[in-house]
């Protein structure tokens, strides 16, 4: 495997930097470094200027809209997008539903919803764990009994990420209960204004209300709102969950995080010197940074093999254990290289343009939030332990 880049992929990335340094806001910008709270209009704004670009949807094919870019191209964007401190897309309609559409939805389904998508109309969010089927997905009990041309939508989800903020929600339903658990199960759209829709946050650790319920009671639903035929759930959402679980490994941003590790630490005083000079911190950087190039590496040879025409399998799996615990690992680092100015915390530090004294550096009052935040990253997406599991039977055939 050649990982050496050719005159034209070093061209691109010299444009993706030039363009992330010339268009990336400011304020947003600032947000991220600070590892501030970013807000609805902060993503929208900054994706309707990658919508102008025409960079929005790196994985689209053209026809939809999208780039046409070689699996190469898109691992130098990603990789540079996320080193370069900008926001992350958020996932939900651009990564995860928009492909499904694309694969699996009638005609009508992608005239409807993918330009709304592109341009950053509309925002989306997934309506899979429920409170007795969250790494068990194949349990979920949300209803959907057929009526005509409408489905009678009732039951619950729940960890549903900005739901407050959703236009739509794709979701795993039942539609048939006597069948077999992952036979009965049906992909649906519903639209939240829908009568019935309601949503209650859940408060985490970090004090945010980043996650939710969502409850549908007696909600009524289009049958044309079906994506791919009734009962096939399993496949949709089996195919939906390999580009989830790839855009959780996330390397780019790891790499700006570990950067950000490696400034603090040498900003920190311990023992009359700096924190990154002592021996055993450096020792753990090093532990991380292995992990980080091994994973890199692992995410080439995958692209390398993409090029070749070969889709990613069970590797989705791997980059999703992986890239999970090293953003853990990260935020541990982190925490620990400020000590005792980690603990408190204060929620409206968060915000941009707080300007009471910090407690501490100022760089210290985000990272307990982040640490907190991030032990989530195990756990969605299939947690990793039922991961380890896929690799054992598909790789090693356990």
């Amino acid at each position: 495997m050649n990982l050496d880049l050719s005159p034209e992929l070093r061209a691109f990335r010299d444009e993706v930097r030039a363009f992330v340094r010339a268009e990336l806001p400011a304020d947003i910008r600032e947000k991220v470094q600070k590892g501030l709270h970013l807000g609805k209009d902060d993503y929208v704004r900054w994706q309707k200027i990658l919508y102008k670009k025409g960079w929005v949807a790196p994985g689209w094919p053209k026809e939809y809209g999208g780039t046409g870019w070689s699996p190469m191209q898109r691992y130098i964007f990603d990789d540079e997008i996320g080193k370069s401190g900008a926001p992350r897309v958020i996932p939900f309609g651009l990564v995860m539903v928009a492909p499904v559409i694309m694969k699996f939805g009638t005609e009508a389904q992608k005239r409807e919803h993918l330009p709304k998508i592109l341009k950053s109309e509309v925002w989306w969010c997934q309506g899979y764990s429920e409170p007795g089927a969250g790494s068990d997905l194949a349990g979920l009990k949300t209803r959907a009994v057929k009526e005509g041309d409408h489905y009678i939508v009732n039951g619950q989800k729940t960890w549903t990420t900005l739901a407050q903020h959703a236009d739509w929600i794709f979701c795993l339903v039942r539609t048939d209960p006597a069948a077999k658990k992952q036979e009965g199960i049906s992909f649906i759209l519903i639209d939240m204004k829908t009568p019935g829709v309601s949503v209650k946050p859940i408060v985490t650790m970090d004090g945010g209300a980043e996650v939710n319920e969502v409850f549908f009671d007696n909600v009524k639903v289009p049958v044309a709102n079906l994506v791919g035929p009734e009962n096939q759930g399993w496949t949709v959402a089996k195919y939906l969950l390999g580009h989830e679980r790839t855009n959780i490994a996330d390397i780019g941003r790891a790499k700006h995080q570990l950067a950000r590790v490696k400034e603090i630490a040498a900003a920190e005083r311990v023992e009359g010197g700096a924190l990154i000079d002592d021996p055993e911190f450096r020792e753990r950087i090093a532990d991380v940074e292995l992990d980080l190039i091994a994973l890199d590496a692992t995410i080439l040879r995958i692209v390398a093999a993409e090029t070749s025409g070969k889709p990613p399998g069970a590797e989705a799996s791997l980059l999703k254990i992986k890239g999970s615990e090293l953003q853990q690992a990260l935020t541990e680092l982190l925490i620990e290289a400020v000590g005792y100015y980690g603990f408190p915390y204060h929620r409206e530090a968060m915000e941009h343009g707080w300007n009471e004294p910090p407690i501490g550096p100022d760089y210290a009052a985000p990272l307990a939030p982040a640490y907190f935040n991030m032990r989530k990253t195990t756990i969605y997406g299939g947690s990793n332990e039922v991961q380890r599991g896929i690799l054992a039977k598909f790789v090693m055939g356990y």
